[in-house]
């Protein structure tokens, strides 16, 4: 968009007219018809389509039996990093952390589950790649999902697949108006883009895609993959829940890390007495037992300030 010295301005606008997606559909045709219906014109070089993941998943036929939802997330899950209850927050295989693996019953037909799209980056280049072959149009494509924070309430959208558009602006190496060197800043700018795009699609508006516009300085043919966005979990300062990091420590203490996802399936009271009686329990002291014992047993609580 145009805008006066020292103003910058963009476009966010919410797609309507898309309708319920289904396995097969083509889903750019479906896009272009709302940019066309919805918009002053035809995609321009340097727009961003925000796509949700839900779309996505439908029309790549991700839908399964929700009578299936328990194996779909055990299917998805490479580790657990916390459970309470029945909610399990996992590290998926394509490196994102999230309730569920990302099997979700909302918006969906009754008695199924989605499953997000099984390479979600792959599937926005795919997007991007056909709407350059029928526009011409070089455009970004993030595909977007809703997640929690571990640190604040409430859930935003962020990218957990792009093609064509930057996804990090890293500042690292520059100053600030106070000359200040800059060592760790990185902004994650395709978090941001489904961010905002997720204000005008909202959650039940029936506006699953978004046309950004006014950031064409973000948009190439090589500007990194969503999954560039995912910590290692090498880096992950955060990669357990609190009573998970006991369990996860006391196993690795007695040279038993492999039992791990199977004792957090188990109550946390009778985590302890499954680790230490039965086949291949650890060889221990009684003190040494007692001591296991007792650290399973403990309740984990923040204290507040």
């Amino acid at each position: 968009m145009n805008a006066g010295p020292g103003r910058a301005e963009l476009l966010v606008v919410g797609l309507a007219g898309i309708g319920e997606v289904a396995a097969g559909d083509d889903l750019v045709a479906t896009v272009l018809s709302a940019v066309d219906a919805g918009t002053d014109g035809p995609l321009r070089d340097g727009d961003i389509l925000v796509v949700t993941s839900k779309v996505v998943s439908k029309s790549e036929g991700r839908a399964v039996a929700a009578t299936e939802r328990e194996s779909a997330i055990r299917e998805a899950a490479v580790h657990t990093l916390a459970r309470r209850g029945p909610t399990r927050i996992v590290r998926n295989r394509i490196g994102l952390v999230l309730a569920a693996a990302g099997v979700d019953n909302s918006n969906v037909e009754p008695g199924e589950v989605l499953l997000l799209p099984v390479d979600p980056d792959a599937s926005a280049a795919a997007m991007r790649d056909g709407v350059r072959e029928r526009t011409g149009a070089r455009v970004g494509v993030v595909v977007s999902d809703t997640l929690g924070r571990a640190w604040r309430m409430g859930q935003t959208d962020v990218a957990i697949g792009a093609a064509g558009v930057r996804v990090v602006e890293d500042y690292a190496g520059r100053r600030d108006a106070y000359g200040n060197d800059l060592h760790v800043t990185a902004v994650a700018l395709a978090d941001e883009l489904a961010a905002a795009a997720d204000l005008v699609k909202t959650k039940l508006a029936g506006r699953p895609v978004a046309l950004v516009r006014g950031l064409a300085h973000l948009v190439g043919d090589d500007e990194g993959t969503a999954r560039d966005l995912a910590r290692p979990p090498e880096q992950d300062m955060f990669g357990h829940g609190a009573q998970e990091a006991v369990l996860a420590a006391v196993l690795g203490a007695v040279d038993q890390p492999g039992r791990y996802e199977a004792l957090l399936d188990l109550p946390p009271d009778e985590r302890a007495a499954a680790l230490l009686t039965g086949p291949g329990a650890p060889s221990l002291e009684p003190a040494a037992a007692a001591f296991v014992e007792r650290l399973l047993g403990v309740t984990l609580a923040p204290t507040r300030p």
